[in-house]
């Protein structure tokens, strides 16, 4: 199993001519041995690395979610850093000036397999700053670590469009970060020059685990493959006042809330009989943002069987369930969320208001799901067109 970045130092000459390259990177973008690209690259003699674009999070630091990363100089290589997140939503773009210093602007970020996690929206709004300037753009594949079979939720309905969620493509969408770049490209319409280099050996069904390749924390709170299984449906906590976990050891399989009862929850999500997964009462106390150092009633959910369990559908139940239990106490987020305060940071997330209007009317679980699934046709009239692995 060898990744776009290894193929493409096999003969760098081959993809990139005698371009000028910009290098959009982040602390997972490495080789097997955990050499970083932005190394590789600048010590390659038919590479010349002009520029290093930042995403959420930074090039090489560890900057929390939703915090404004800065520009600078690599430590290392002392090439031009750009940050890619800012305060507005223009910063989440390269600028045309930066663009005009480069030919071609390489993206290698690893992504983890949902649609809000944002390194894929950087990725298409890259392309679609490349697109307007004649710039190329070349897309160095890796492996979706939670597979490429198991699709999970639904679309988005116009207006609603986000960092979180630039196009209506399912929560848990199979693909890797090439084949939707290669979506975005022709079913969505950003018709950049795009080179795409595939991963050689990666079968569909495999996750993380089973190439040999090693886990690098792509965000602060995405620490392990675990984490990334669960997140497709435990990231809408992010639009609630549950605790999602962050600033705990275990984010997104730990949830809670200082009003929260553990045991009442966690009975109320076993009565579910929710496939691959238990739910055990416990308590946490988060070190930072939401109920910081303040003792909460919790739940960690174990991932029995990863190929049976639906994340998106236990998602849905945890809300489902705290509406039920704690009407007066459970509450949608109201702040800002990803650059926009003009809707529910939920409706954001599932893409549609109809999931919590029928959550907030106390409709069942099933209910809920049914609400929350379709709208996907342009993702499935272009998604086999795009997928580049049997």
């Amino acid at each position: 199993m060898r990744i776009g970045l290894e193929r493409l130092l096999d003969d760098p000459r081959a993809v990139l001519g005698t371009a000028r390259v910009g290098l959009v990177a982040n602390p997972t973008t490495v080789d097997r041995r955990l050499n970083h690209a932005a190394d590789l690259l600048h010590a390659h003699p038919d590479v010349d690395l002009r520029i290093l674009f930042g995403p959420e999070h930074g090039i090489r630091g560890a900057a929390q979610d939703m915090i404004e990363v800065g520009a600078g100089r690599d430590a290392v290589t002392g090439v031009p850093e750009v940050s890619l997140y800012g305060t507005t939503f223009e910063s989440l773009s390269p600028r045309q000036e930066h663009l005009a210093e480069i030919d071609t602007l390489v993206f290698d970020v690893q992504d983890v397999g949902a649609r809000y996690y944002t390194y894929a929206a950087t990725m298409a709004l890259c392309m679609r700053a490349a697109a307007a300037a004649g710039v190329a753009v070349v897309v160095l594949d890796r492996p979706n670590p939670i597979g490429g079979t198991q699709i999970e939720g639904g679309g988005l309905e116009p207006g609603l469009e986000n960092f979180c969620a630039l196009y209506p493509v399912p929560q848990r969408h199979a693909m890797t970060v090439g084949e939707l770049a290669r979506l975005y490209n022709d079913a969505f319409g950003i018709q950049c020059d795009l080179d795409v280099i595939p991963c050689e050996g990666w079968r569909r069904a495999q996750y993380l685990d089973a190439t040999g390749l090693p886990w690098v924390m792509p965000s602060p709170n995405m620490p392990t493959l675990d984490t990334a299984i669960v997140y497709p449906g435990m990231c809408l906590l992010e639009g609630t006042n549950l605790s999602e976990g962050r600033g705990t050891t275990r984010p997104f399989e730990l949830f809670g809330a200082p009003f929260v009862d553990g045991r009442a929850l966690a009975a109320e999500l076993t009565a579910h009989d929710l496939p691959g997964v238990h739910f055990r009462a416990c308590t946490i106390e988060p070190m930072f943002q939401k109920h910081a150092r303040t003792a909460c009633g919790a739940v960690q959910m174990h991932v029995t069987d990863r190929t049976a369990f639906d994340s998106y559908r236990a998602g849905l139940a945890v809300l489902v369930a705290a509406k039920k239990l704690w009407p007066d106490r459970f509450a949608w987020r109201t702040e800002a969320y990803e650059f926009r305060d003009d809707v529910p940071a939920i409706d954001l997330l599932t893409g549609k208001p109809a999931v919590r209007e029928a959550i907030d009317a106390g409709s069942d679980l099933d209910a809920v799901v049914a609400a929350a699934n379709g709208g996907i046709e342009r993702y499935e009239a272009g998604r086999d067109a795009a997928l580049l692995y049997d």
